[in-house]
């Protein structure tokens, strides 16, 4: 299926590319998030005729992300999770945890935005972890995880 991208997304093209796609990723994902839309010689038109007002939003949503970026970079966010004597947790500190920490502090993040590269933490002590904002804009943070004998 051939689809007019309406935003930036990752490893498919920017703002106005006409790619094709499976017709699931389309009908499923991108067309529902609003993120594209059917390429037919009506909505390319509708396209042309907005495209000033989509790239002027593009870049303030781009210019937002950067902005909380440059506020969020180098954070130390500390959580305390019930942990054993030797260390582990009992559960994990996971990217909802982190991101509800997070909004406790200040800082409006999705869970969907937190990325952990090794999966759940499951020790105490810091662990880098990376938070897209954008899919420009990804800024790194460490968590500090402190035990709590039960």
């Amino acid at each position: 299926m051939q689809i007019i991208l309406l935003d930036k997304v990752v490893n498919l093209g920017n703002l106005g590319e006409i790619v094709k796609v499976k017709d699931g990723y389309a009908r499923n994902f991108l067309i529902p998030s609003g993120r594209a839309r059917r390429a037919t010689e009506a909505a390319k038109a509708e396209f042309e005729a907005k495209r000033a007002e989509l790239e002027k939003a593009a870049a303030a949503k781009l210019a937002e992300a950067q902005g909380l970026g440059e506020k969020l970079a180098g954070t130390t966010i500390k959580l305390t999770q019930k942990a054993g004597v030797d260390g582990r947790l009992f559960g994990s500190v996971t990217n909802f945890d982190i991101a509800e920490e997070l909004g406790k502090t200040g800082y409006k993040v999705a869970k969907a935005q937190v990325r952990m590269p090794n999966g759940p933490i499951k020790t105490i002590g810091d662990s880098a972890v990376s938070v897209a904002l954008h899919t420009d804009v990804v800024v790194d943070i460490t968590v500090s995880v402190y035990g709590e004998t039960a």
